[in-house]
């Protein structure tokens, strides 16, 4: 959800012109909305509470700009006849993206967050994915989508997106063979993930110590950090299963030239954009 809502807050106010997601807002209620029309409206809330909503939104805006945009440009170059889109959440890539139209798209998920995207987009206009629920724990991942309909012996295009440091090293790795042995030749995988450093850890800490200053839940509590990468590790890794990286960016360098200012914040490090192809 603060996902969506930080895109929603970047939606045509940051980087005007290369950044939109007219669905990230019907995607949201009423009351998740609220903190998203303060930030686009600067309305910067007195309590120490608010306060704190307020600035994750902000910083998570800065944060999906660079990173929603190295992700749809990779999309956009392959141009593969499908798509899917593991761990989606409240990604909206199906419907708003253009270039996605005459592809079939999947998206795979837990059921229950599945089940609540399915409820939130019954609004949104245009073709919809097919939902795939994957309980990741117990379904091959393969196999799901066999019976979706993903056809094995042609071209995707796998994007994987803010799901990598919530797993294990073991998790990632078994997850990543798996998409290469549904990977025909011509395949990409887009891969977000999170590089190791102790000034992103110190971050996530304080702020959930700050959330608990303000009494408020903070969305990271329940959701630690299993795995964090360097750059050649997970090269390796993609290089083990068949992938070639054709480039891997830091955040930071995704965003010159997007956002102005650029940020210098803790969520300008918290990521990076790796392309491979096989």
């Amino acid at each position: 959800m603060l996902v969506c809502q930080g895109r929603a807050a970047a939606h045509e106010r940051l980087a005007p012109g290369r950044f939109a997601d007219p669905t990230a807002m019907p995607l949201l209620t009423a009351d998740e909305r609220a903190v998203v029309e303060q930030v686009r409206d600067g309305q910067t809330p007195a309590g120490w509470g608010d306060r704190m909503a307020y600035e994750m939104v902000l910083r998570c805006a800065e944060l999906m700009v660079p990173r929603t945009v190295a992700i749809d440009d990779a999309v956009r170059e392959r141009r593969n006849a499908q798509v899917v889109i593991l761990g989606a959440g409240l990604d909206g890539r199906a419907w708003r993206m253009p270039e996605l139209a005459g592809a079939d798209v999947y998206e795979v998920d837990q059921p229950a967050s599945q089940q609540d995207k399915r409820d939130r987009a019954a609004a949104l206009d245009g073709k919809p994915p097919t939902f795939v629920p994957v309980d990741f724990a117990r379904d091959r991942l393969g196999d799901a989508l066999a019976a979706a309909g993903h056809r094995a012996a042609e071209p995707t295009t796998w994007v994987w997106e803010g799901v990598v440091p919530y797993l294990t090293g073991d998790q990632v790795g078994v997850t990543v063979r798996q998409i290469a042995s549904a990977s025909f030749a011509g395949s990409r995988l887009v891969v977000n993930y999170q590089p190791k450093s102790g000034a992103i850890r110190s971050g996530r800490l304080l702020s959930r110590a700050m959330s608990l200053v303000a009494g408020r839940t903070s969305p990271l509590a329940g959701e630690p950090w299993r795995s964090l990468w360097a750059p050649r590790e997970m090269a390796r890794l993609l290089e083990r299963h068949g992938f070639t990286v054709v480039r891997d960016n830091h955040l930071r360098e995704l965003a010159t030239g997007l956002l102005d200012p650029e940020p210098d914040g803790i969520s300008s490090r918290s990521g990076r954009v790796a392309v491979a192809d096989i």
